[in-house]
């Protein structure tokens, strides 16, 4: 019989699994240390301008000895410009094919794959990979500006053979292959912690070169970067817009750009609303291209103002549909003036049993009448020709020196009749007509002699007069401006009117 020894106490203790008793013994693996620049960890640059692993579309812009190579994606650039859309399609197109090689020891089998990551076809890694038939083959685009054969041509971008890289050899990325044991993790955080920041702000190094300059912002503004466009002096921002918006026009990408620059300009403010009232034309031109309803209106209400004096830089410089419209609103602005200056002509004071006054009934509210309608016609009608010169008249007769005095403006006439106070017609004007005036006092005590009280009775009536004008001029007064103008005259002072408005419809690019 064998007999067994019997366990003690301190025998019976259970033992942990390994993983549990080794816990508090294993020692933390240390990474060890690497560059994160080059190695088996590196790949070729995939960020705006130059999209190597992802890019299919090669724009090579040669301007005055600079070059600029962008390396872009086609479904990109057909989403905002017609150019690229059209003439990367099947029926215009003339890319290349370019298959795309397998990769090298992607498919092991028996070793162990990077968890978490993707492989270059974008299969999940981690598992086994089956293999599979190669990818489908991938089309490449190339893009040269042409300048033509005359000095006179505008450089555009022509399409030709597709190369197999953006810098010779080959371009397709092969990705190193998969070791037989696992490797440190490799540096894709720290690549998209830095493509975070990169992308978040692209530096504003504007090229030397205006053509390349323009490529460049066009191409910005495709990726949903922002252009880099002078941000302090407005007219050198102006030749920048106006020469983006003419690129954008000839590759058939304003509703891309156009948004870009309202923003842009807009940021101005003020200094744009004066820039705006001293080329009218020109930044309505500029407005249209941008299709910026803010800038197309402030200038189209200046250039309706002044009409037809800007006809010759706009005619045969805008679509027909912009300048039919000027005409449309200048006839109505007209039409408006006309009624406005017959209601003012047909002002009267009344009696208090509500007749009209004549020299019968009322003669000092009648004379009030009368000089308003005097000074009305002076400086609302064109003066009279000239007489003819004698021989022997060699001093200017006042009719001449009356010739020789400046017309005052339509626009500062009406503000004149709006204000209030003695701007017009002031007390030395009226005591001067009341001395002047013949028969003056048969109301009175029969004495034509100048009275203190009776000039300010006349006063009173001509202040109503001016009551009365002041509300039928009023809705000429209205402006649509972003521009100050001022009610106390502060502001910029000009000489037209200003209540052109425009509404939804009235826009051209909406119709």
């Amino acid at each position: 019989m064998v007999s067994h020894p019997q366990p003690t106490d301190h025998a019976l203790t259970t033992r942990r699994p390994a993983s549990v008793t080794s816990r508090s013994t294993t020692t933390r693996r240390h990474r060890s240390s690497r560059s994160h620049t080059g190695g088996a960890s590196f790949r070729p640059q995939n960020e705006f301008p130059n999209f190597a692993q992802t890019g299919d579309l090669e724009i090579i812009i040669n301007a005055e000895g600079q070059e600029k190579r962008y390396m872009l994606h086609r479904l990109i650039l057909a989403q905002c410009s017609g150019f690229f859309e059209a003439s990367t399609s099947e029926d215009w197109s003339r890319a290349q094919v370019q298959g795309v090689a397998p990769t090298v020891g992607s498919v092991q089998s028996s070793g162990l794959a990077k968890i978490g990551e993707e492989d270059e076809y974008g299969r999940e890694a981690g598992r086994p990979t089956i293999p599979t038939a190669p990818p489908r083959d991938r089309h490449r685009w190339r893009y040269e500006l042409d300048w033509g054969n005359k000095d006179d041509e505008v450089p555009m971008l022509v399409q030709k053979p597709a190369t197999s890289s953006l810098f010779g050899g080959d371009q397709t990325y092969h990705p190193p292959a998969a070791p037989n044991k696992p490797s440190a993790p490799t540096n894709s955080f720290f690549r998209s912690f830095a493509a975070m920041q990169s992308a978040a702000h692209i530096p504003h190094q504007a090229p030397d070169n205006d053509l390349i300059r323009d490529y460049d912002n066009l191409f910005r503004i495709f990726y949903n970067y922002p252009p880099n466009l002078d941000p302090l002096n407005i007219a050198e921002s102006y030749i920048q817009c106006k020469s983006l918006l003419n690129l954008a026009d000839m590759y058939d990408a304003l509703e891309v750009v156009g948004p870009r620059i309202d923003h842009h300009l807009l940021q101005f403010q003020s200094r744009l609303w004066k820039q705006i009232a001293k080329y009218p034309p020109s930044y309505l031109k500029l407005g249209y291209l941008a299709r910026s309803k803010v800038i197309f209106a402030e200038a189209l209400i200046h250039v309706v103002g002044q009409w037809p004096a800007g006809s010759n830089q706009l005619r045969n410089h805008v679509p027909e549909a912009v300048f039919d419209l000027i005409e449309d609103k200048a006839e109505e602005l007209a039409e408006k003036q006309l009624k406005t200056e017959g209601k003012l002509f047909r002002l009267t004071l009344t009696t208090p049993r509500g007749e009209r006054v004549t020299p019968a009934n009322s003669y000092m509210d009648w004379l009030a009448s009368s000089l308003f309608r005097q000074w009305l016609v002076e400086n609302t009608s064109p003066p009279p020709p000239l007489p003819p010169k004698t021989p022997n008249s060699n001093q200017p007769s006042p009719r001449t020196q009356q010739q020789n005095k400046p017309p005052v403006s339509v626009g500062h006439l009406y503000r004149l009749l709006c204000s209030a106070g003695p701007a017009y017609l002031p007390h030395d004007e009226l005591k001067k007509f009341l001395k002047i005036s013949k028969g003056f006092g048969a109301e009175g005590n029969g004495n034509s002699e100048y009275r203190r009280e009776e000039l300010r009775k006349f006063e009173r009536r001509v202040e109503e007069v001016k009551g009365l004008a002041r509300e039928v001029v009023r809705p000429l007064m209205r402006s649509f401006l972003e521009l100050d103008l001022g009610k106390d005259g502060s502001g910029v002072v000009l000489g037209y009117l200003t209540c052109t408005r425009l509404e939804e419809g009235d826009f051209p690019w909406e119709g």
